[in-house]
């Protein structure tokens, strides 16, 4: 279900049809997700509801708005400072108005979180219990679908959303990557291992036919908090603490040892469909060592020989 519309005062209509027009902008040309449309019209409602006149507001307006949200968790200060900055350079571009007041804003300093880092050693243990359950003649259906889920979450770095809700023929046996649909309705080319084919392979002739799903569940597909279930149950079977791990941390894992391993930055932002190279670069902090040792010793200045003094 979609967000629930926050209930506001009534605002004028010049500023409703101003917030309409540059959310139409938003959408259109810089392809922002539904839920931040209606992130941003909430606090520009907001805004607008406080103080009147937002589409005349001056820079002593906002920054009495500033005062009344500081106590604001710096997340949600940031969005609303975000939506107005942007609302107001609209303005200005369009030539509504012939200043920008924003400037009156904090601009608050946020600090990604870093993300929950799995070992190759746990991702090893998980896997291993995996492969007790289907080391056999006859292995449960769900056992297969598990190991399925598995390893698209760490071989893929699928969101969970993404992966509970993959369509029955997503993936073919003869094709290693698939286009995925993600946030903001951003379109990616996801590389797919062998070993998660065969193991989707495994599972496929266990998904009913007519089935719109690869993970069906009752009338829809596998819920995102089902799978947290599962992954958290596989967690504390591998002896890991079901605290530290979660569909999204296995993304994290995925992204990682990936770097770990070598990979380019870049290429890594594409696979995990980032739009802004700076929430890829928060892996960049568990392979600082790779990456000094690597200047180190592969740039062109190794090579040279210092003056003598």
């Amino acid at each position: 279900m979609g967000r629930k519309p926050a209930e506001h005062p009534p605002i004028s209509a010049r500023d409703a049809g101003l917030i309409d027009r540059y959310l139409a902008m938003l959408a259109a040309e810089r392809g922002a997700a539904r839920n931040t449309l209606l992130a941003y019209r909430n606090d520009l409602t907001d805004a607008a509801a406080q103080l009147g006149n937002l589409g005349e507001a001056d820079r002593t307006a906002l920054a009495t708005l500033a005062k009344r949200w500081a106590d604001l968790a710096s997340s949600s200060l940031a969005r609303k400072s975000s939506a107005l900055r942007g609302f107001f350079g609209f303005l200005e571009a369009e030539a509504i108005r012939d200043d920008n007041p924003a400037d009156a804003l904090a601009r608050p300093s946020l600090r990604r979180p870093l993300p929950k880092v799995l070992s190759h050693g746990d991702v090893d243990a998980m896997f291993a219990v995996i492969a007790g359950r289907i080391d056999c003649a006859s292995p449960n259906p769900l056992d297969l679908r598990l190991s399925a889920l598995i390893e698209l979450l760490y071989g893929s770095g699928l969101r969970a959303s993404e992966l509970v809700s993959l369509p029955a023929r997503a993936l073919a046996t003869d094709r290693p990557f698939l286009i995925l649909r993600g946030k903001g309705g951003r379109e990616r080319l996801v590389p797919i291992s062998d070993r998660a084919r065969a193991a989707v392979a495994a599972w496929r002739p266990h998904v009913p036919d007519g089935s719109p799903w690869l993970f069906p569940s009752g009338k829809s597909h596998l819920s995102r908090v089902r799978l947290f279930q599962l992954v958290r149950s596989l967690a504390a079977e591998a002896g890991i603490d079901p605290a530290r791990v979660s569909p999204h941390v296995l993304r994290h894992a995925f992204a990682t040892h990936l770097l770990e391993g070598g990979a380019d930055l870049r290429a890594l932002q594409a696979m995990l469909g980032h739009a802004d190279i700076a929430t890829t670069q928060i892996y960049t902090h568990v392979d600082a060592a790779r990456l000094v040792a690597l200047v180190n010793a592969r740039h062109p200045l190794v090579d040279l020989k210092r003056p003598e003094a």
